[in-house]
C-alpha cells in the first residue's frame, strides 16, 4: 500500500510507528478497534491515541483501552516508542 502524505495542522507532536504492520486495541467489553498499516501516532495528556494509517484514515482510540497488541514488520524494531 502507497503510504499518503501526512498532513498535520495542529501542534500536536507524532510519532512515526510506520514499522508495525498492524495494531489491535481490545476495550474491558470484549470489544475490539485493529488498524492495518498506522504510519503516526500521538498519545493525549487523557490517554487517548490518535493513529494516522497508510490509507489516509484518521482514527482515535479513546482512553480505557485495556490491550495494545501490534506486529513489526518484517526487518523492523518490534518497539519504537
Amino acid at each position: 500500500m502507497t503510504t499518503l502524505a501526512f498532513n498535520n495542522a495542529t501542534d500536536l507532536v507524532f510519532s512515526d510507528i510506520s514499522s508495525e504492520a498492524w495494531r489491535i486495541y481490545t476495550f474491558p467489553s470484549g470489544a475490539t478497534v485493529e488498524i492495518q498499516e498506522p504510519q503516526r501516532l500521538h498519545v493525549s495528556d487523557s490517554g487517548g491515541h490518535r493513529v494516522f494509517d497508510a490509507a489516509g484514515v484518521s482514527h482515535y482510540i479513546p482512553a480505557g483501552w485495556v490491550h495494545l497488541r501490534w506486529k513489526a514488520q518484517d526487518g523492523h524494531p518490534h518497539f519504537v516508542k
